[in-house]
């Protein structure tokens, strides 16, 4: 698992990458009630809005860490969205991507360094 500048986790799979909030994004946005993802399809650039959240607290948008197509989103988050709450590194996550460039994955922070940037 890798990490964001802008607090959203990456797994890979071969050339598909699944994105989702890490747990502190979910505990700075407070209980979510609306999530709209991208569309399958959608051709995504890499820190370019994919998908929006709601809290009681506030909107705030999910950059795509890197390009690429959606190829599948998580139904149930927008049906459920407190699956991003308590769940945010397992059932919240938010889609898979098919990367462009597989190799800039290895770019992001890994969990240690993850942890510094949050204090």
């Amino acid at each position: 698992m890798k990490f964001t500048d802008e607090h959203e986790w990456l797994t890979l799979d071969g050339e598909v990458a699944t994105v989702g909030i890490t747990e502190y994004a979910a505990s700075q946005l407070g209980d979510l009630v609306f999530i709209e993802l991208p569309a399958i399809g959608t051709k995504l650039q890499k820190g370019a809005a994919a998908a929006v959240v709601e809290s009681v607290k506030t909107a705030s948008d999910v950059y795509a860490p890197l390009s690429g197509e959606v190829v599948e989103t998580n139904d149930a988050i927008t049906k459920d969205p407190a699956l991003v709450n308590s769940d945010p590194l397992g059932k919240g996550w938010f889609y898979k991507i098919r990367l462009e460039n597989v190799s800039a994955f290895d770019g992001f922070m890994n969990e240690d360094a993850y942890k510094k940037l949050i204090g």
